[in-house]
């Protein structure tokens, strides 16, 4: 079937309209609950539309139960003249995010054991959580905890945690088949760009993109969510919707200038790890594709051995391989609107070739059909590419091989294959089979 390129922005316009969509949501403090990741997804609703969906706070999902909610307000140190150090309102990294609720006054001394610094730049704000344990804290630059003087700080983190609910943002866009593809992305968060504000705000400009497409042949479910507590919530109540998904993919860090990289889901051969690492190699140079490890991102939890999902993940240079990664450097500076852009059409790519794939078989078998006669061929000489795409799927449609198969065996651009196809079906050369 294919895209429609045309109803598609090119990489220009989408790299601009993706880094001006995160300039937007920059500034909320995102966590894996709370208002923040809500306001987020409310805002990506905006563009696609999007469902929120709630998960109580104590419930079970699979092994895991859904934490206390946690939203912050304000968050400050002050040293002993009333002068604040450190203000949540000037960086959203300056609070441990899940830090518990504190008012107090403390030594130097003490006030230490609750600050994190960046373990090589003296001069870079961390990202650090706590989720899963109870404790307080702030983060700071090395250098400017090593410039305060010794004496009494004022400690203030208007947090809560409390019975609330998680949430994740579902958008679905019905194609003619109700098989699905599955994208998601983490939301949780807070100001930084790379990781993983550019997979919030592509998704969304994915689901633009999609749903602007007359037909579709896969129906196209889009996740946003907290890392891990997001895709198990929304495991633990879809699994009757599982058995549907056909191929699947965790988006992240997509703005830095590295190179592409995927890493194949856990059984390594799925559809779409072939189609992500066909249209690397085709498209661009220096892509990197890996074998499936159980550690990385949320891939983990849709190819666990209960569900085995075909789920890859892609990015450009993976989580925690970026100097910048979970530091203030990870700003809006960082990220590329080239990068972006170039991250959207290579995706676009990968779901075009999901979409356009099938299986034919050559109706005119015996002995090569002329196609000279036809004007698929050259009247003097022969040879070019698109000629040798079009003997491509002649020779190995015997209903047994799909478009990619031929594409990967021919050493062809998937689009050169299907293109030829396309010529042949119109000439009544070759039938879809599968």
């Amino acid at each position: 079937m294919g895209l429609d390129r045309d109803l598609v922005a090119n990489a220009d316009q989408a790299g601009t309209t993706i880094h001006e969509r995160m300039a937007r949501l920059f500034p909320i403090c995102r966590s894996i609950s709370g208002k923040g990741l809500r306001e987020t997804l409310r805002l990506v609703g905006e563009e696609v539309p999007v469902e929120i969906v709630e998960t109580p706070s104590g419930a079970q999902v699979l092994d895991w139960t859904v934490p206390s909610e946690w939203n912050v307000s304000a968050a400050w140190i002050e040293n002993s003249d009333g002068h604040r150090i450190v203000d949540f309102a000037d960086s959203n990294l300056h609070v441990l995010n899940y830090s518990a609720p504190i008012d107090r006054t403390v030594p130097l001394e003490e006030l230490r054991e609750h600050i994190f610094t960046h373990p090589t730049d003296p001069d870079l704000v961390p990202y650090r959580t706590s989720y899963y344990v109870e404790r307080w804290g702030f983060c700071m630059s090395a250098r400017q905890l090593e410039g305060l003087e010794p004496g009494d700080y004022r400690a203030v983190i208007a947090a809560s945690l409390e019975p609330g609910s998680v949430s994740y943002g579902e958008a679905v866009i019905p194609g003619e088949s109700d098989e699905e593809v599955l994208l998601t992305t983490y939301a949780c968060h807070p100001s930084l760009a790379n990781d993983n504000l550019s997979g919030v705000a592509l998704l969304a400009e994915l689901g633009r993109a999609l749903a602007r497409q007359p037909r579709l042949r896969f129906t196209y479910r889009l996740l946003w969510g907290g890392g891990t507590i997001g895709p198990l919530c929304w495991l633990a109540r879809n699994r009757d919707c599982v058995e549907r998904i056909r191929h699947g993919m965790v988006i992240s860090c997509l703005g830095d200038p590295g190179v592409f990289t995927y890493k194949r889901s856990r059984r390594g051969d799925a559809e779409i790890d072939r189609a992500a690492a066909h249209v690397l190699r085709h498209g661009a140079s220096g892509s990197r594709v890996l074998d499936w490890v159980p550690w990385g991102g949320d891939e983990r939890q849709f190819c666990s051995p209960g569900f085995d999902l075909p789920f890859g993940a892609f990015s450009r240079t993976p989580a925690d391989h970026f100097p910048e990664y979970h530091s203030s450097a990870d700003d809006l500076n960082f990220v590329r609107p080239e990068s972006l852009g170039e991250s959207f059409v290579s995706l676009i790519d990968i779901v075009d070739v999901l979409e356009s794939n099938a299986t034919y078989v050559n109706v005119s078998p015996h002995g090569e059909p002329q196609l000279g006669k036809r004007g698929l061929y050259r009247g003097v000489g022969g040879g070019s590419s698109e000629e040798l795409a079009l003997l491509w799927v002649l020779s190995l449609s015997d209903g047994t091989q799909s478009l990619l198969e031929i594409a990967e065996r021919a050493g062809l651009p998937f689009a050169d294959v299907y293109h030829a196809t396309d010529r042949l079906g119109q000439h009544h050369l070759v039938e879809q089979v599968g």
